[in-house]
């Protein structure tokens, strides 16, 4: 299939894509695209139309206002898509939020001239989904064996990163924050990589979609650790929104800000792309809990320590 043409709406099904090793078939990708740098010349097919400045809060309220009017989030360049002709479209319809969906593509195939190309949807909700999406992503493309095998190898470095956080004197109780106003815990596979990096996690279910987070129950469970990914943000913005945390009357009282336990994460390049780096995301836990026994070099790159 070398003259395969690829579309990648999705930066983890992009991800995925070099993964497999088929990054130079990518013809196209989402605006979200940025890994691996090679991807970053490729005509960018979609648009948000949600201004992105501001705070959560901000971004949170217009979200909800055009979600009332009942459209799509995101704009899709449908004559050029239909110019790139694409092979295969790898999409998502996991979260209406946070990128393109099979139903934003909707006025580009309909009007398609010629043989339509092979839409494939992913929909991660644990971590098992996210192999089965490599999987099927590799089905799509004719790499089946490469796709094994990078899932092989990702499975392997998470079992390594498990068994030495097994062995730890303790396991840390652990909040994941992936939205700061409104709160939002971390849900989906986030539990799972907490966990498998040695950290009891608070609030989420595995596989399950994030939940709304109660301030009075953030405070009632107390975590020995707080983890702030909010989905989209880089380590900056979230850094930027720290003062909407520390004006709430329960925020300066949590044992974790009291000893210094709060990190900030990239959130936006890692954990809230559900393909190959979430198993990086997974050792930046592990030596954010367990520094002792783990030093993988993420600090001050993916992730830092919030300063008093």
């Amino acid at each position: 299939m070398s003259d395969l043409r690829i579309v990648s709406l999705l930066p983890s099904a992009t991800e995925i894509v070099a993964a497999v090793g088929m990054a130079d078939r990518l013809v196209g990708r989402s605006h979200q695209c940025d890994f691996p740098a090679q991807v970053r010349h490729l005509p960018a097919l979609s648009a948000t139309k949600v201004r992105l400045d501001g705070t959560s809060r901000d971004i949170d309220r217009r979200v909800n206002e055009i979600i009332a009017q009942g459209v799509s989030v995101y704009r899709v360049d449908a004559e050029r898509l239909r110019a790139l002709r694409p092979d295969v479209i790898l999409t998502q319809t996991q979260c209406a939020i946070c990128a393109v969906t099979p139903a934003d593509l909707e006025d580009a195939l309909c009007e398609w001239t010629g043989m339509a190309p092979v839409l494939v949807s992913l929909e991660p909700n644990d971590l098992a989904d996210v192999w089965g999406d490599m999987r099927k992503v590799g089905e799509a493309l004719g790499a089946e064996a490469a796709a094994e095998r990078a899932v092989a190898g990702l499975q392997g470095r998470l079992a390594t990163i498990r068994a030495a956080a097994d062995r730890a004197a303790y396991r840390p109780r652990v909040a994941a924050i992936e939205w700061i106003d409104p709160l939002m815990a971390g849900g989906n596979w986030m539990p799972e990589l907490i966990e498998a990096a040695g950290g009891d996690s608070l609030f989420a279910t595995p596989g399950q979609h994030s939940p709304w987070l109660d301030w009075a129950a953030l405070a009632a469970a107390d975590p020995d650790v707080i983890l702030l990914l909010p989905c989209g943000f880089t380590i900056d913005q979230s850094l930027a929104d720290v003062p909407l945390l520390a004006a709430r009357p329960e925020w300066a009282g949590l044992s974790a800000v009291r000893r210094g336990q709060v990190y900030v994460i990239d959130g936006h390049h890692y954990f809230n792309r559900p393909g190959p780096r979430l198993v990086e995301s997974a050792e930046m836990i592990a030596e954010i809990l367990h520094p002792d026994r783990f030093a993988f070099g993420h600090e001050g790159v993916g992730w830092v320590r919030l300063q008093h």
